[in-house]
C-alpha cells in the first residue's frame, strides 16, 4: 500500500475494477514468523502468528489498563495499556481494539499492538529486526548487470562501472551499487549510520573535497546507464 504498490496512493498500475479509496482499506492476515516484543530484559509478548498478538500470547501481567481511548476511523475506539517490564516503564505503549467497527476484521478484536519505537527489541525468530515490521510482498532481487553505470557530481565523474549490481526493490526505482575499485572519487568515512529493515545497516561516506558529506548512499548526484541519465530518486536506499 505504499511506494508504487497496487493500494498505494501512487499506484504505478491500474484494476479492471473501482478498487477502495487509497488509504481506506485494512487488510489483516496471518504470519508463519514467530514475533517476539522485548523491553527491559523481559519478553513482553511471543506469538506465531500475527503482528497483532492474541491476548494468550502477551504477559497481560506486565500491562495495565490506562484511561487513554483514540478513535481510528477505519478501526474504531482504542485502550491502551502501560508496559512495565523489568525496570521499565513504557506509558501507554500497547493498545487494542475491544469492540472494532463493523467494517474491520472481527478478528481484531482484542488482539495487542505495541509501538515499535517504545520496546528494546523485535525479533522475526531469532533475527533482530528495526526500523518498522518486514512487509511479506516486499520484495529486493540484487542481480548482477553488464550495464556500464556512471555516477558524476557538477560534471566530475565519481565511479564508473562496467560490473555493478542492479537492486530491484518493490515501489522503488532501480538502485545501483558499485564495486569499490570502480569509484575514482577520494572517499572519507562518516560517522553516519542509517537501517532498513530489509537490507540491514547503512554506513556512509563522504567524497572529500566536493562538499558532498555523506555523499556516497545519497541521492545528489548524477547517474547515467549506457550513457542515458537518470531520473534522481528520493531517499536513502
Amino acid at each position: 500500500m505504499y511506494g508504487t504498490g497496487p493500494l498505494s496512493r501512487k499506484a504505478a498500475g491500474e484494476f479492471n475494477f473501482d478498487p477502495p479509496p487509497p488509504g481506506s482499506a485494512l487488510y489483516l492476515e496471518p504470519t508463519p514468523k514467530r514475533i517476539r516484543v522485548r523491553i527491559g530484559g523481559e519478553t513482553v509478548a511471543d506469538l506465531q502468528p500475527v503482528y497483532y498478538f492474541p491476548p494468550d500470547d502477551v504477559r497481560t501481567e506486565l500491562l495495565e489498563p490506562t484511561d487513554r481511548h483514540t478513535h481510528c476511523p477505519k478501526k474504531g475506539d482504542a485502550s491502551y495499556y502501560t508496559i512495565r517490564a523489568g525496570s521499565k516503564v513504557v506509558p501507554n505503549g500497547a493498545w487494542y481494539y475491544p469492540q472494532p467497527l463493523d467494517s474491520a476484521p472481527p478478528e481484531l478484536q482484542g488482539l495487542v499492538a505495541f509501538y515499535f519505537d517504545r520496546v528494546d527489541q523485535w525479533l522475526e525468530e531469532a533475527e533482530e529486526i528495526g526500523v518498522h515490521p518486514r512487509d511479506p510482498y516486499h520484495r529486493i532481487d540484487v542481480i548482477p548487470s553488464d550495464s556500464h553505470v556512471r555516477v558524476s557530481l557538477d560534471g566530475k565523474v565519481l565511479a564508473s562501472s562496467r560490473h555493478p549490481l542492479a537492486l530491484f526493490e518493490s515501489g522503488l526505482p532501480v538502485r545501483w551499487y558499485l564495486p569499490r575499485e570502480d569509484v575514482v572519487a577520494d572517499l572519507q568515512d562518516s560517522d553516519t549510520v542509517t537501517h532498513c529493515p530489509y537490507k540491514g545497516e547503512a554506513h556512509y561516506w563522504s567524497v572529500d573535497g566536493s562538499g558532498g558529506e555523506d555523499l556516497i548512499w545519497h541521492e545528489r548526484v548524477e547517474i547515467e546507464v549506457d550513457g542515458v541519465p537518470q531520473e534522481r530518486p528520493s531517499g536513502r536506499r
